[in-house]
């Protein structure tokens, strides 16, 4: 009797080459992707839901996985981090420590300060040409009370508002915010008062917050009492500028409601898909802005008018 496996021509065969990494040549495995079918090392494979597919075929794969995105459209965070909020808070901080030096004052900052001058609010002055005044002023506040309060609203507010607008629709809806309430302290208060204050942009993410939480399907009843409250509170003191308050809600609720409820919408065209919804979506905050520009621009028209310019 004979055995094949023991001895002679058959026995004395070589064994055959093994497979080699197509990443690392150097490395020989038996392991091979489970999708294109090359070998591969444990380090160039990963474990997927049929087999291990190598690094190259995961890449590829992730090209058509669509990325998490929010109500607004933009991208899923990965992390609870909002880095704009805090840098609007520095930055209404040291605005506030600079009036502060340079007038001498913490609880009295604005009346020896030049930049208070010149960034306060102050509709003839806007009507002369000093259209900075319209943003500026919502980085000045009047003492430490004011700034403190402000602060820790948007400490509050803009954190979530901005994990769900993401970073430039946020900054779009702040800046509308306080351009709305501008608009509104022109067109409705004492041309000859001063208005100070990140308070326009504050209720502008209020409005935003309500909005977000209706998009959602939540109730915004806890927000709408406290703009509630907060509208009291204006009513009660003189001292506090309504219409702005009133304007940044309009400007915040308005810009957010189109970014919200017309950006998920798409359409595809054969190869080629467009973002209707978020065409559409722009275009509404592009309209919200045109109207408070518009406002600023008649109430300028009227004032120069009324002074003879």
């Amino acid at each position: 009797m004979t055995n094949p496996g023991w001895g002679g021509a058959y026995g004395d065969q070589p064994n055959p080459p093994q497979s080699v990494c197509v990443r690392h040549p150097d490395r020989p495995t038996g392991l091979a992707c489970s999708r294109c079918g090359r070998p591969a090392c444990p380090q160039c494979l990963q474990a997927a839901a049929v087999g291990q597919h190598c690094v190259d075929c995961v890449r590829e794969g992730n090209k058509n996985v669509r990325t998490a995105q929010t109500v607004a459209g933009a991208p899923m965070a990965r992390s609870a981090k909002t880095p704009l909020t805090y840098a609007l808070i520095a930055v209404n901080v040291i605005v506030y420590a600079i009036t502060v030096a340079q007038s001498g004052d913490p609880m009295n900052n604005t009346s020896g300060s030049a930049l208070a001058r010149g960034w306060a609010l102050n509709s003839l002055l806007v009507s002369n040409g000093d259209v900075f005044r319209l943003i500026g002023s919502g980085f000045v506040h009047y003492g430490p009370i004011h700034l403190l309060v402000n602060m820790f609203a948007l400490y509050i507010i803009g954190r979530d508002v901005e994990l769900v607008l993401g970073r430039t629709r946020y900054l779009v809806v702040y800046f509308l915010s306080l351009l709305g309430g501008s608009a509104s302290v022109m067109l409705l208060e004492n041309p000859l008062t001063l208005t100070v204050g990140a308070s326009g942009a504050v209720f502008g993410l209020l409005g935003a917050q309500a909005v977000i939480l209706l998009r959602l399907k939540r109730s915004p009843a806890p927000i709408l009492v406290i703009i509630a409250v907060n509208i009291f509170i204006s009513i009660s003191i003189p001292s506090i500028s309504l219409w702005g308050h009133m304007g940044g809600l309009v400007a915040g609720a308005a810009a957010t409601a189109g970014l919200v409820f017309l950006s998920n919408r798409t359409r595809d065209t054969g190869q080629q898909r467009t973002r209707a919804g978020l065409s559409m979506a722009w275009l509404s905050v592009i309209a919200v802005a045109l109207v408070s520009l518009g406002i600023i621009a008649i109430r300028v028209l009227d004032l120069r008018a009324q002074m003879g310019l």
